[in-house]
């Protein structure tokens, strides 16, 4: 009795387990039969970008894990990533300059082609985002400590130092994929950690620099960074500017081709231990020189420069000349960047002897050799050339020859221009009616000088020939006679122009020397004839007494 119940009971709790399969698998097969063909073979597919699409880098190949992996994970694990050869990136210094590439952070539209997730690594004092779908007690923020890990919930620490974000990403799935059933994580960079950046070359303050980002982690660009370490200097080879990364073969960028062009992706973003060096100029062109003055990464010259003048100028010597020396004279204005016309100014202005045509600049160049840069400042003179007119920097020797053969024209023209010194002291000795020092024009004719000191005496002067008596710069003296032609023009015989401390002297005539020597023969006598009056008028006086 028992037994039968149970049976009963038996095989009516199994019927009703397994009365639904049949009529389930029914179910199954007419939804299947019932879907058309046309809409299962509607799958999603990815259709590549065309050609002119921005995003012209080629896709990075990830590897699958097997699936027999360890962890038994389908998910790209970080050590498939292709890392590039740190042995493959040589010193910048070493390189061939010709042989560095272009940056390939840009393509030819100027448009930064690498995303910022792939181009940033990770490291101490990043702040990250970890957002875990469907977790949020191990969401949050974190920040990556000094040794380049962050602290998570469940899994610990976990070193992202050196990795990108999906890099960092990809680790962090596959360490939460132990605790959670194919977790779905999420990081971004929140606030990034200030960078540090080398600048060398013809740069002018070199060295390191700490940049802080700002809210928007907008790196600094490589104008950005030229301008925080002072600007490129005079010498600076801007078309072929080196930058080295980390991980990766230096490259050049061409800031001239920004300057004139607008060339966006010749300003490329900057990322933490990158190195910046700007080369020297083999050559100056002076009208490219005068340009990149304007130049954003260009210095702002406001502050005074040392240089030296030497050679024909009135005071040789070390000078200190800022933008705004005579700014009017040489058509510059406050701010300015001195030049050299201003340093001739500050010199005192240039001698008659100057060869403008061969003036020298000697730079001594952050890579350690001398450059030497000629300059034509007759061009200036008679053409209006501004670009010969270049600008100075720190310790530069502005050297003016002495010219060969000086035309006189040319003379002329010199001391009317705002190259030459104002006045000239000249000193006007002997027969004219104002002797002493004059000052006259610079290269002033001899009559001029006679003129201004007001001219020959009329009754005593020599007016046929005068004496020009020069101290040279070696330290001779020159002394010469010259006749003297009020209607002659300059020139060397009759009216030489005169240089600063000239001494003109202006002798007696010939009579006059007659009438003087005469007179001092007989200067004795007349004292004798004065003692003899004196007693003459005694003894009258007595002898009226007698009387």
């Amino acid at each position: 009795m028992d037994n039968k119940f149970y049976y009963t009971k038996f095989n009516q709790s199994n019927s009703k387990k397994y009365l639904n399969q049949p009529l389930t698998s029914l179910i199954l097969l007419s939804i299947i039969t019932v879907i058309p063909t046309t809409v299962r073979a509607q799958l999603p597919t990815f259709t590549p970008a065309p050609p002119t699409e921005v995003n012209t880098e080629p896709p990075i190949q990830l590897s699958v894990p097997e699936a027999n992996s360890p962890d038994g994970i389908d998910i790209f694990s970080p050590s498939v990533l292709p890392v590039p050869d740190p042995g493959s990136a040589t010193g910048i210094n070493t390189v061939p300059l010709r042989q560095l590439p272009a940056c390939t952070s840009v393509n030819s539209t100027g448009i930064n082609t690498v995303p910022l997730e792939e181009a940033y690594l990770l490291g101490a004092g990043d702040q990250v985002r970890v957002d875990v779908f469907d977790v949020p007690e191990y969401s949050g923020d974190f920040r990556v400590l000094v040794d380049g890990s962050i602290n998570l919930p469940v899994i610990g620490n976990i070193s992202v130092q050196g990795l990108t974000i999906p890099a960092a990403n990809a680790e962090i799935t596959r360490r939460y994929a132990r605790y959670i059933k194919r977790p779905l994580v999420t990081l971004k960079l929140v606030v990034a950690r200030p960078m540090t950046i080398a600048l060398a070359g013809e740069i002018n303050r070199p060295g390191s620099y700490t940049v802080p980002l700002n809210n928007e982690n907008n790196f600094p660009k490589v104008t950005e960074a030229i301008n925080l370490a002072g600007g490129i200097t005079r010498a600076a080879a801007v078309r072929e500017v080196r930058i080295r990364r980390r991980n990766a073969e230096p490259c050049n960028v061409n800031l001239w081709d920004l300057f004139k062009n607008g060339n966006l992706s010749q300003d490329i973003s900057l990322r933490d231990g990158d190195e910046i060096f700007i080369p020297t100029s083999t050559t100056l062109d002076t009208v490219e020189n005068t340009l990149l003055a304007t130049a954003s990464f260009s210095p702002e010259e406001t502050r005074p420069v040392k240089i030296a003048v030497v050679g024909e100028v009135e005071r040789p010597g070390p000078y200190i000349v800022s933008g705004t020396t005579d700014a009017v004279a040489t058509g510059g204005g406050p701010g300015d960047p001195p030049r050299v016309a201003q340093a001739l100014q500050a010199a005192g202005g240039i001698t008659q002897l100057a060869d403008l045509r061969n003036i020298q600049v000697q730079r001594l160049t952050k890579s350690g050799f001398q450059q030497v840069i000629n300059v034509d400042l007759w061009q200036l003179l008679k053409g209006g050339d501004f670009s010969q007119n270049i600008l100075l920097q720190e310790g530069d020797l502005v050297m003016i020859p002495t010219a060969q053969e000086p035309f006189a024209d040319e003379l002329t023209e010199l001391a009317d221009s705002s190259l030459a010194p104002d006045v000239i002291q000249v000193n006007v000795v002997g027969e004219v009616d104002n002797p002493g020092v004059v000052e006259v024009r610079p290269n002033a004719p001899l009559n001029d000088a006679i003129l201004a000191a007001g001219g020959f005496d009329k009754v005593r002067a020599n007016q046929g020939s005068v004496e020009l008596i020069r101290l040279n710069r070696n330290g001779t003296v020159q002394k010469r006679k010259i006749s003297v032609d009020f209607e002659s023009g300059v020139n060397e015989e009759t009216n030489p122009p005169l240089r600063p401390d000239d001494i003109v002297v202006i002798n007696r005539s010939g009579l006059t020397a007659f009438t003087d020597k005469v007179g001092q023969v007989l200067s004795p006598l007349d004292s004798l004839f004065g003692i003899f009056n004196i007693f003459r008028g005694f003894s009258e006086g007595f002898g009226n007494n007698d009387n």
